[in-house]
């Protein structure tokens, strides 16, 4: 930010300052929406991007977080005239019409308004504004984009689309998905989101040039929080806070193909109701999640208990017979048994990680040792920390995990050679199927199948 803009900003503070009042209170409310792309309940606790920025300044200024929740920016923007919310923290794009009333932060996002279609065989896709005319369009009543469809229809008379006060962005693009509606306008961050729940969605073309982000405030409010704000984007800009955190939601994992995203749905509804009970008991007595053990036995053996691998391990979580026999589970093709058995190697491998390491790191390296075992994972974290990068974070172990298939590398190492790359990949399906597992049973419209109950008692085991 240009420092005299920034001398004029300190210069306008009235006496007693929005920021003051906050630190006094220790409290710093922020108004966002539930969904992928701003905050949501995952498995280890509240998370997304908004989140993510909204916890890091709290801390900044070294306050608690408040987070309240709006399903649209005009009731965001109620809140923050009506003095309930602090900041509004959402991926609001910069316009405008939205400055007459509002006073912005820095962007730290940039969003293309981009048209959304579904494919499917013997569905074309549109090249230009006139494939479209004539549609099924329908757009958010409050989002930003209207502006720039009215902006193309003066150049396209015919141009016409639907501005629905019921379904935001999200739940429109669950549409198309559906083939209710031909087509919806969004920005590339929340379809880049949503094409991970929704495989069917594609983008037709850009329908403009990218906008601008930012966190907002009411312009009632004194500048001393924006000045804040400001120094606070500034600093995690430089000190690489932001990108890593942009990087954790949006490019960190690459969604499943269509096929392979299809068939996983499909057997959310066929094949996992009768393994639910299971897995939720087994999680509860080992304190994990049971998404997390779900998507772990989806990547072992898609959920088919009589799964057989040919060098031998078994099973729905796929045990070896040397882990059976150590955690003490007497039939591997039991379904119960074997869930129940996977939970508590599971839960040996998160005991076995440096305590210092925090979630969900701590989960992923759990993971990746628990395919490729704890010796190769604790090679590859040496080496890691040898080349610069930390031992304790997942996203810089799992760059250094393949060079255990190199010999100038694991001949250096206590446990050798190892199939390096293998971890990488099982890891990134499992947090797949865990991201699609939680927006399944949390934030779809879809009802879950019912599930079958358990009614098998305690497996009674050695303890580990």
């Amino acid at each position: 930010m240009p420092l005299i803009l920034l001398i004029l900003l300190v210069s306008c503070s009235p006496g007693t300052s929005q920021i003051e009042r906050i630190k006094k209170d220790k409290k710093l409310s922020v108004v966002t929406r539930n969904g992928p792309a701003t905050y949501y309940e995952g498995p280890f606790g509240p998370t997304g991007l908004e989140y993510d920025l909204a916890r890091e300044f709290a801390d900044y200024l070294e306050v608690k977080l408040e987070i309240v929740t709006e399903s649209n920016p005009t009731d965001m923007f109620q809140r923050l005239k009506a003095g309930e919310a602090d900041i509004a923290a959402a991926g609001l794009t910069i316009t405008k019409d939205r400055k007459k009333f509002l006073r912005f932060s820095a962007s730290y996002l940039d969003v293309t308004p981009q048209l959304v279609y579904r494919i499917r065989s013997g569905n074309r896709k549109p090249g230009k504004i006139e494939d479209i005319i004539d549609k099924n369009i329908q757009i958010a009543a409050d989002s930003p984009y209207i502006e720039v469809l009215k902006n193309l229809r003066k150049r396209y008379p015919g141009l016409s689309w639907y501005e629905n006060n019921e379904y935001n962005a999200g739940e429109l693009m669950r549409l198309v998905q559906e083939e209710v509606i031909d087509y919806t306008v969004a920005g590339s961050t929340e379809i880049k989101l949503k094409q991970h729940f929704y495989p069917g969605l594609a983008v037709a073309f850009d329908l403009g040039k990218s906008d601008k982000t930012g966190w907002a405030i009411h312009k009632s409010a004194d500048y001393a929080l924006l000045n804040e704000i400001q120094a606070f984007f500034a600093r995690i800009n430089r000190n690489g806070t932001l990108e890593t955190l942009i990087s954790k939601h949006l490019e960190r994992a690459r969604p499943l193909n269509y096929v392979g995203t299809k068939a996983f749905m499909q057997d959310i509804s066929s094949r996992l109701p009768s393994y639910v009970a299971s897995f939720k008991k087994s999680a509860a007595k080992y304190e994990l999640d049971w998404r997390l053990l779900a998507a772990v036995s989806y990547q072992e053996s898609h959920w088919n208990a009589q799964a057989v691998s040919p060098t031998g391990v078994r099973g729905l979580m796929m045990l070896t017979n040397n882990t059976a026999n150590f955690i003490g589970i007497e039939d591997r093709l039991d379904p119960k048994q074997n869930i129940y058995g996977g939970a508590k190697y599971l839960r040996y491998m998160i005991d076995k990680i440096p305590s210092r390491i925090t979630e969900p790191d701590r989960t992923w390296m759990a993971l990746a040792a628990y395919n490729v075992g704890y010796g190769h994972l604790e090679d590859a974290r040496k080496i890691t920390q040898g080349r610069g990068k930390s031992p304790d974070k997942w996203d810089d172990v799992k760059e250094n995990l393949p060079l255990l298939s190199k010999e100038e590398w694991y001949s250096r190492t206590q446990h050798g050679y190892a199939r390096g790359n293998e971890p990488v990949v099982y890891v990134s399906n499992i947090r797949n199927y865990l991201d699609l597992l939680v927006w399944w049973y949390e934030e779809s419209d879809l009802k879950p199948t019912e599930e079958l109950p358990d009614t098998s008692s305690d497996i009674r085991s050695p303890p580990l």
